[in-house]
Parts: C-alpha cells; sequence; structure tokens
C-alpha cells in the first residue's frame, strides 16, 4: 500500500505537448506508471510518445474517457492555475503541480476555489510524487529509490532525493515521497501528509524536511505530538540563513524569530521528533528510531 499514488492510478498530464511535459511523460511511464492521457485544448485527438498516450482537449474528457483520477500539471505559470481549477473541477482527485513561478495571488485564488471540493493538490514548485515500484508522478528520479516503510515529507526537491538516498544506504525503503513545494501557498501542508502516513498501515516511521520561513512544521510537530506513534526524524534547511533574505524557495525567508531555524528544531524536539542537524544523519538516525521501536 502506498499513499496518495499506486501502480493503479490513472495519470494524465497537462501540457503533454510541450517539451517539459512530454518529456517527463514519458518518463512517468518507463517507471512503470498508468500515463493514460495527456489535455492540451485545440490538440485532442492527437497521440505522442509513439503513439502510447492520448491527448485530450480537456481534463473532464479525460476524466470521462479513461478514467484519469490524477493529474501531473507542466503548463506555464500565466496559465498553471487555471490548469489546477480546470482538473478540479473535472473530479481528479489528485492534482499535481510542478510548475514554478505561480503568482501567488493566483495561488490565492485556487487555495480558495479548491475549499469544498473533492481533490487534493500537491505543490505547486515541487518535485510531485515517488511510489517505488510503482508510480511517479513528477520529477523525481525513480532509481533512487526502492520500496519500503519509511514516508518521506519534503519542502526541498533535492532534499528529497538526499533523505531518499540517505535511507536507501542503510537498507530502508520508501513507502511513498512526496515533495509539497516551497511556495508560500501550497494545496497540502506536512499536517495532512503525517496524518496520512500515521494511517497507512504499511509505513512504519516518517521522514519531515522542513525550510525557514511560515509556521508549517511547527503546526506539523504540535499536531504529531498528540496524534502520530510512528517515529519522525526531522530536518530544518536554511540553518545559516540571515534574516529577512529569501533563500531559493520562495516561501523560504526568515520574517520572525519563530520561522528560523533553531525556533523549528527546538518545538520539532520538544515534540518528540527525532532532530538532526545535518541531513547526512537522517539514514541512520532512522534506523536507530526503528530499532528503538521494535526494542
Amino acid at each position: 500500500m502506498a499513499i496518495l499514488v499506486n501502480k493503479d492510478s490513472k495519470i494524465i498530464v497537462q501540457g503533454i505537448t510541450g517539451s517539459e511535459g512530454s518529456f517527463h511523460a514519458e518518463q512517468c511511464l518507463d517507471y512503470g506508471g498508468n500515463v493514460v492521457g495527456g489535455v492540451t485544448p485545440g490538440k485532442g485527438g492527437q497521440t505522442v510518445i509513439d503513439g502510447k498516450v492520448p491527448v485530450f482537449n480537456s481534463c473532464e474528457e479525460a476524466r470521462a474517457k479513461v478514467g484519469a483520477n490524477v493529474s501531473l500539471i507542466f503548463v506555464p505559470p500565466p496559465f498553471a492555475a487555471d490548469a489546477i481549477m480546470e482538473a478540479a473541477d473535472a473530479g481528479i482527485e489528485v492534482i499535481v503541480c510542478i510548475t514554478e513561478g505561480i503568482p501567488v495571488n493566483d495561488m490565492v485564488n485556487v487555495a480558495e476555489y479548491l475549499k469544498g471540493k473533492s481533490s487534493r493538490l500537491i505543490g505547486p514548485n515541487c518535485p510531485g510524487l515517488l511510489t517505488p515500484d510503482e508510480a511517479k508522478v513528477g520529477i523525481m528520479p525513480g532509481f533512487i529509490a526502492k520500496k519500503g516503510r519509511v514516508g518521506v515529507i519534503s519542502k526541498s526537491g533535492t532534499l528529497t532525493y538526499e533523505a531518499v538516498s540517505q535511507l536507501c544506504g542503510v537498507g530502508l525503503g520508501q513507502s511513498t515521497c512526496v515533495g509539497i513545494g516551497g511556495d508560500p501557498i501550497i494545496g497540502t501542508k506536512m499536517k495532512d501528509l503525517l496524518e496520512m502516513f500515521e494511517n497507512d498501515p504499511d509505513t512504519d516511521a516518517i521522514v519531515m524536511i522542513g525550510e525557514i520561513g511560515g509556521s508549517m512544521e511547527i503546526e506539523a510537530a504540535q499536531y504529531a505530538k498528540d496524534n502520530v506513534k510512528k517515529p519522525i526524524v526531522g530536518f530544518i534547511a536554511g540553518q545559516t540563513a540571515p534574516p529577512g533574505r529569501r533563500m531559493g524557495h520562495a516561501g523560504a525567508i526568515v520574517s520572525g524569530a519563530d520561522e528560523s531555524a533553531a525556533a523549528k528544531m527546538k518545538v520539532m524536539r520538544d515534540c518528540g521528533l527525532h532532530v538532526v542537524d545535518s541531513p547526512s544523519e537522517i539514514g541512520l538516525t532512522m534506523k536507530k528510531a526503528l530499532e528503538t521501536v521494535k526494542v
């Protein structure tokens, strides 16, 4: 089992006829994911990837004709918010938006639009989802992961890959890896994913990687203290970042004392998480945490 996506997920790619969309759609298909179609308005009826994947004019059409329930979005920033809302209108259950640079005001409108709808948004500005040996929905390199029982949640794309590498290095595989994105407004928060992994019978432990800026990690840690029994290894990126300066992600800026790496790490420790000072310690710390639980 896994969370969000598995081998039975029916994946469509919005923007599949563009260079990024077509490249990554083929990568997802080659990994073994069930890519059932793509969406580009005005190009319905065509096929791509050597005729393997049909193109539809809309998500609604893709939903009706091939039963799509997961959408992967590679649409330029000015149009990405509309693409998210179109997928939600079609009843797509999981929407993964890779697009970077979506205007914050557009995402404010998306967040309001998604209220009360059944769709779950991952991203934007994220590497997507990976359930090892089952489905790759995004840009994560599938070859670095292996099937296992540790869930991974990360704001940072590259640190997601590092965490996976660290876990594999000590013989631990992953149930599902989720890159949530580092923009100020994103669809799915760390707290939501902690709840999903806690309720997943095939996940034994969780890695949670955050960044400076915002309060999401603090809220997640406080939730975990009372609601998550599985061990959590936590890390916060940006420990040397000066206050007021944005570091990489649009949301990674310290605007208050409680948004610094040190403040977040203290709260996480106080809430019982196994906090590491360096991503190089994630694998060994998780292995020790799991051994303690078994004892």
